[in-house]
């Protein structure tokens, strides 16, 4: 079992920036899952936004947030992040963290599937005024 607790969400305005924490807990060997982050927004189905590899070394983002949002971890402190800049108000949504155990969905194409993901946090709520 893994317990996951997301963070820092808030209110900002639009070009701000925030930052979201997933802290992981329980009987978990972090450092051997891959993480991800999805949100949802009002009258939408959950949406991924980013993902990173057991093995940090690759990282993959949906297109709308590219070259805005950077998501890193650390593995001492079992903790990932979600580094969210120029924030515009189509991401307000509520943000979730997630666990994938699956050694072999390593890729980009399966790690934006939230059904291959087996544990997740209680989300965040980020709402972006204009």
């Amino acid at each position: 079992q893994v317990q996951l607790v997301e963070s820092g969400g808030g209110l900002v305005q639009a070009g701000g920036s925030l930052r979201l924490s997933c802290a992981a807990s329980g009987r978990s060997l972090f450092n051997m899952y891959s993480m991800g982050w999805f949100r949802q927004a009002p009258g939408k189905g959950r949406e991924f936004v980013t993902a990173i590899r057991w093995s940090g070394d690759s990282t993959y983002y949906t297109d709308s947030v590219k070259g805005r949002f950077t998501i890193s971890r650390d593995n001492a402190k079992n903790t990932v992040y979600l580094q969210m800049n120029s924030l515009k108000p189509e991401d307000t949504a509520v943000y979730y963290c997630a666990v994938n155990r699956r050694y072999s969905c390593s890729n980009f194409e399966c790690l934006k599937k939230d059904w291959q993901y087996d544990y997740w946090g209680q989300g965040t709520q980020v709402t972006v005024s204009s």
